[in-house]
């Protein structure tokens, strides 16, 4: 697709508003329809379309495999922090009420890092998926 400068140029300006829109639904995923996974989904789509118009490769030199993987992991970590974190506090397994002086505070608090936990592990597992199934048959092991 080298040669395709439209669809090229149309892709380089469509990335930032779709970044931009996934952080909507993320932040607004209390408010609306939306949240985490959504969000996770709709980050991970920017670069599989980078990736099918510029190529697997270049997408990668910006967004390696390593760090998509990180994010998985780094997901989960937040969102079992989040739990563990209110039951040192003295609450059950993702408490909320106790995360801040305040139980209102504290839901909103935990909400919050809940779903950024959900929405960085769906980013990574989704752009994972996609560079193991992208990648699949171009190598040799």
């Amino acid at each position: 697709m080298r040669e395709e400068l439209v669809l090229r140029l149309a892709a380089k300006m469509m990335a930032p508003f779709i970044l931009v829109f996934g952080l909507y639904v993320h932040f607004h995923g209390d408010y609306s329809p939306g949240g985490g996974f959504q969000a996770g989904v709709i980050l991970a789509a920017a670069f599989v379309m980078l990736s099918l118009v510029f190529g697997l490769d270049a997408v990668q030199r910006a967004l390696p495999l390593w760090f998509v993987r990180s994010c998985a992991a780094l997901g989960v970590l937040v969102y079992a922090g989040v739990g563990f974190a209110a039951m040192a506090l003295g609450a059950n397994f993702l408490g909320y009420d106790a995360l801040a002086s305040d139980p209102e505070k504290g839901q909103h608090l935990g909400i919050l890092l809940v779903e950024a936990g959900v929405v960085i592990t769906v980013f990574g597992v989704m752009t994972t998926a996609f560079y193991v199934f992208a990648d699949r048959g171009r190598r040799k092991s």
